[in-house]
């Protein structure tokens, strides 16, 4: 989906608009923001999810290559486990919360009570279609809104189930399925109903598009977006469980994931090393022949495949480097002496490429880093405890992982999101509940308690107001 600029305000769909509308007025009535109503939509979802099992591995099969193991970690047990957790913890995080009051406003008790904010938008991309649309449609039902879905329309097969999926379960009313395409959907949508949140995952450019659309508004928005994550495997890094762990991430699903290690940097003392582990990991996850194994996947598309090919010509491909254009086909591959000005070291790769650069001290490899600030996520090897931390302490970046890469991204008590060039706001568990609602805050005072202190004329009551508010 490519939204270059904010188009000219187009005419809505009648049929749309009678069905946004519809949304509305559902949410209007009442009738989703109940507990026992949230629940049993949770409940509903999940059993849709495992009627539908199949047809959803099929489907990522054929859009994206990936096996059924691979489809259940990354998509549907990801957003199984999603509710599960929601279900546990929804009466607690619906219910209003006690917070203290300030001595000006005694004896008043101050509440939050946690609000629906009412018709959401959220749009999903391509890479986990089911995952990173549904995942967010869980902590939306959770919090009572009525939702538009709008999956991407680069993974036609599991668009297919999942509109399959949502009629089999829910009416127009509580979730409206919109299919299409987006850079002509979206903006005949958001340029004519207003919404009260639009929750976006996708690339940096077409973010500052929906973002752009959503000011005009004035409607808060969440942007998951992407950029280039680096990974450090420190000289002390346990070298064998870093290219395990880094393999792994990498070249799952092809590459095509917004928190895979982007590029490494490795201390020149271990950089031999870790490329002879990578080189072992990934004979070891794919075989020999990766385009004939069960565990690797597909580019989604021609134009993609393109893209990603072009890096190849942009350094020295040290091992891998195979492609196949009929079958959308790229060898895991790595490579070495990479420009940090090329193209491949200055936009988000997005495929099974991965650049291997030396550093020699830490404020080498944050000068390379700082060239692509704000990223994502961030990864950092050592057997250090003093260099994690100042390596958490030195960079800006969304989340990331210590001797690990994108398994944060798995614990829903962990707040998922970017910062700056990367996205704004956060999902995931409670994260995702408070996403799609409006914490209202209550001041409850009696009437038994009323000085005349509060009230006009207030001359000669400076000295008192001094010690009431400090």
């Amino acid at each position: 989906m490519q939204i270059a600029a904010i188009p000219e305000k187009k005419s809505i769909d009648d049929e749309m608009l009678i069905a946004l509308n519809g949304l509305r007025a559902n949410f209007k009535s009442g009738a989703i923001r109940s507990y026992e109503s949230r629940r049993n939509s949770l409940l509903n979802l999940k059993a849709l999810l495992l009627k539908y099992e199949e047809e959803l591995y099929a489907a990522l099969y054929a859009d994206l290559r990936k096996s059924k193991e691979e489809a259940w970690v990354t998509e549907l047990g990801f957003v199984l486990s999603e509710i599960n957790h929601t279900l546990a913890n929804l009466k607690k995080w619906m219910r209003p919360k006690r917070v203290s009051t300030n001595l000006m406003n005694l004896p008043s008790s101050s509440h939050i009570y946690k609000e629906p904010l009412g018709v959401v938008l959220i749009i999903g991309p391509w890479n986990y279609p089911f995952q990173l649309l549904f995942g967010p449609l869980v902590g939306a039902l959770a919090a009572g809104n009525a939702i538009v879905l709008k999956p991407s329309e680069h993974a036609p097969a599991t668009m297919a189930v999942m509109e399959k999926l949502i009629a089999d379960g829910f009416s127009k009313n509580e979730i409206l399925y919109i299919e299409g395409d987006g850079s002509i959907v979206i903006p005949s949508m958001m340029n004519n109903f207003r919404f009260d949140h639009v929750f976006f995952t996708g690339g940096t450019a077409v973010g500052k598009a929906i973002y752009r659309m959503a000011a005009a508004q004035l409607v808060p928005v969440t942007l998951e977006l992407g950029g280039k994550s680096p990974c450090v495997v420190e000289a002390d890094a346990n070298i064998e469980v870093a290219a395990r762990r880094i393999g792994l991430t990498t070249y799952s699903n092809a590459g095509q994931m917004c928190i895979a290690p982007d590029y490494i940097l490795v201390h020149h003392s271990v950089k031999n090393r870790l490329v002879e582990s990578l080189k072992k990991v990934i004979t070891d996850f794919f075989t020999e022949d990766p385009a004939a194994s069960y565990n690797y996947g597909r580019i989604i598309n021609e134009k993609q495949f393109q893209r990603i090919s072009s890096y190849l010509n942009q350094g020295r491909v040290i091992f891998g480097g195979k492609t196949n254009p009929a079958d959308l086909y790229i060898e895991p591959t790595l490579m070495d002496e990479v420009s940090l000005d090329a193209p491949i070291m200055q936009e988000e790769i997005f495929g099974p490429v991965l650049p291997v650069i030396s550093f020699n001290t830490m404020d080498e490899a944050i000068e390379i880093i700082s060239r692509n600030p704000n990223p994502l996520s961030f990864y950092v090897y050592t057997s250090s405890r003093e260099k994690e931390e100042k390596w958490i302490h030195a960079l800006p970046f969304g989340g990331g992982a210590v001797n690990n890469s994108s398994w944060h991204f798995t614990n829903p008590a962990l707040p998922f999101g970017g910062r700056g060039t990367s996205g704004m706001g956060a999902c995931h568990g409670k994260h995702s509940f408070d996403c799609f609602t409006h914490e209202k805050a209550v001041l409850k005072t009696p009437t038994w308690f009323d000085p005349a202190m509060k009230y006009p004329p207030f001359k000669g009551k400076l000295s008192l107001f001094r010690k009431l508010i400090r």
